[in-house]
């Protein structure tokens, strides 16, 4: 089995450990740190983060912390120009598929 690599060609970093909700289908593949305008974004968009959901033992998530997010919804978010940084050292390489490094490296906060 090869190494999973990150949007750099290197070995991925680890992201951050958050709940995972079940109804969660996509595909996590940025490592974002977000912030109080994209979880607005988000929420109007249908998919309220920053709500706690105690019965899926989720706290809801506050400008700064760490969450996996699906690419097609960052791409969104870019799109509305709302997206919320990321780690690229944390971030996989097939998300090059949808956005180009170009636009990603704008939105680093590790390199």
């Amino acid at each position: 089995m090869t190494e999973a690599r990150n949007v750099l060609g290197e070995p991925l970093a680890e992201c951050c450990s958050e709940p995972m909700r079940p109804e969660d289908v996509g595909v996590r593949m940025m490592c974002t740190k977000v912030d109080a305008d994209f979880l607005a974004f988000s929420k109007t968009a249908g998919n309220d983060l920053s709500t706690p959901m105690p019965a899926f033992r989720f706290a809801g998530l506050k400008p700064g912390d760490c969450w996996r997010l699906c690419a097609a919804r960052w791409k969104e978010a870019f799109d509305a120009g709302r997206a919320p940084k990321l780690r690229l050292s944390a971030t996989t390489e097939a998300t090059l598929d949808l956005v180009p490094l170009a636009i990603l490296r704008r939105y680093a906060i590790d390199c």
